[in-house]
Parts: structure tokens; C-alpha cells; sequence
């Protein structure tokens, strides 16, 4: 990317600082208006949802922002599944891994239509439409988070010398459950008319979501290491060496081997997958 000035994990921190710049302005240019209440809000709600602020004057923004904010975050689900493919990150080892991982990017997809619909379709003009997208928004993004969950997991599996993929693992876990909890809390509260207390909930559930974003900035750095290889081999060498220097990693077998390559074999030549999971040759 650029000749190493621009590189894939700018991807999900653009997109998480652009949200999070977002969600700062929406509060600020509501706060600095005087907490105005907007003729769609209820009577006895005094804290405005982002989506009453973003039906006001500042919805150009919103859906300018949040727009560049997803669909960028859809890029760096797309470059991963890149770099996995060319070996610049751990690659998938199981059609199933593969099948996880496209299927994370679609729900993505389907989420980041949600957010800019609803940003389109204000809850002043279309009320019952941006709730539904509202629902598709927060639907789409945690169901592409099941599924990037049980990509990790299974890679984790096979390449358990490589803790950043429990690490990530359990990140994104964090964050499915997390939000599924407050999308809940959400509900109910908008059911039992707690208008401020709903309002509260979906500040932070638009928080919590850009914690996540930036999740993935951690995931990229592995992909730093290796962009000048290209060949399967080389690359599968360069990956351990990678992994090791910027996050370490635990052998299971001994403190000696890379667990990539058995005693006697090495980068380049054929060998034997992974010390101790597998007897099936490398060539």
C-alpha cells in the first residue's frame, strides 16, 4: 500500500476515529445548542438519541461519517480475507475457515447498508424504517462478529503459537455479548418508554462499536512484516518470524522449534506441518 506509507491496519483506525470524531460532534453540536428538544422527541425525554440529533441540521454529516466509517471497515474485512489468502497472515487451513470468513464480510456489508440507510431515512420523516435498519445495522455487525469468532477460533486451533488469535478471539467475544446485552437493555427500555435511559444505552452501544473497529488494527500488524514475500513458502517462515517479533508466541513442543518446521527441515524446503498437529508434508 503506497510504499509502506499507507498500510492495511490504517484501515480500521481510520474507521474507528472517524466514528468516534462523529459521535463527538453529534454530542458537542447537540450540547452546544442548548440541549434543544427536538419536536420529535418525546415530551418527558430530555436526552436526545444520536438518531434525534442526527435528523436535525447535522444529519448531512451523519450520513457523510458514518458512510466513510463503515464502509471502510468493510474494506479492512475485505483485506483481510486478502491477506490471508496471499499468506501475509495466518492462512485459513479448512474450506469451513474460509466459508466464516466470507460469510463475516457479507453480514458486514449488510450492517454498514443498515447504518447508512438509517442515516438516510431519519427518525423524524421514517420513523418505523430506521428503526428496522437501525435493527440491521446492530444485527449485521454482531452476527459478521459471530462469525469472524469462529474463523479465529479455529485458527487458533491449528496455529496455537500465535496468541494474538486468542487474543483477538476473545476481544471480539467481549464484543458480541457486550452488545447483544445493551441491544436488550435497549429495547426494553424503549418498550417501557425510559426514553433517557434508552438514550444512554445507544450512546454507549455506538461507543462499545468502535472499540471493536479498532480491534481489528491489532489483527494487520502480523501483515506488516511480510509485504515484501509472496511465495507460499517463504511467506509461511516469515509468518512465524513475524508473529514472534511483534506479539511472541508460546511452542508447545519445546523452546527451540518455530512449531512451523521440525528438527532437520527448514524455510523453502519441503517439511512437515506444525510439530505435534499434523504429519502432512509442506510443498
Amino acid at each position: 500500500m503506497l510504499k509502506g506509507v499507507i498500510s492495511y491496519w490504517m484501515l480500521p483506525l481510520f474507521s474507528a476515529v472517524v466514528w468516534l470524531a462523529m459521535l463527538l460532534a453529534m454530542l458537542i453540536h447537540w450540547l452546544t445548542q442548548g440541549k434543544p428538544h427536538y419536536s420529535y422527541m418525546a415530551a418527558d425525554q430530555t436526552i436526545a438519541y444520536i438518531s434525534d440529533v442526527g435528523a436535525s441540521d447535522f444529519k448531512p454529516l451523519f450520513i457523510a461519517m458514518g458512510t466513510v466509517s463503515v464502509v471502510t471497515f468493510d474494506l479492512a474485512f475485505c483485506a483481510e480475507r486478502w491477506l490471508r489468502h496471499a499468506g501475509r497472515l495466518v492462512h485459513n487451513t479448512s474450506r469451513v475457515q474460509k466459508f466464516l470468513a466470507v460469510m463475516s464480510i457479507i453480514f458486514a456489508i449488510i450492517g454498514a447498508a443498515g447504518l447508512i440507510l438509517l442515516s438516510i431515512f431519519d427518525t423524524k420523516n421514517h420513523h418505523t424504517l430506521h428503526d428496522t435498519f437501525l435493527v440491521v445495522f446492530i444485527g449485521g455487525y454482531v452476527i459478521s462478529a459471530i462469525f469472524v469468532c469462529a474463523e479465529y477460533q479455529r485458527l487458533g486451533i491449528h496455529f496455537r503459537q500465535f496468541r494474538i488469535l486468542r487474543i483477538s478471539f476473545w476481544v471480539k467475544l467481549f464484543f458480541i455479548f457486550i452488545e447483544l446485552g445493551l441491544a436488550i437493555a435497549f429495547g426494553v427500555l424503549n418498550v417501557r418508554q425510559k426514553w433517557n435511559n434508552a438514550a444512554i444505552v445507544e450512546w454507549v452501544i455506538a461507543l462499545v462499536y468502535s472499540f471493536y473497529v479498532l480491534s481489528f488494527a491489532i489483527d494487520f500488524l502480523p501483515a506488516t512484516k511480510t509485504k515484501h514475500h509472496q511465495s507460499g513458502q517463504e511467506t509461511m517462515e516469515e509468518q512465524a518470524m513475524a508473529h514472534s517479533e511483534v506479539y511472541g508466541h508460546h511452542n508447545p513442543t519445546n523452546g527451540t522449534n518455530s512449531g512451523y518446521y521440525p528438527s532437520g527441515s527448514s524455510a523453502g524446503q519441503p517439511g512437515w506441518h506444525r510439530t505435534g498437529e499434523s504429519t502432512r508434508p509442506i510443498v
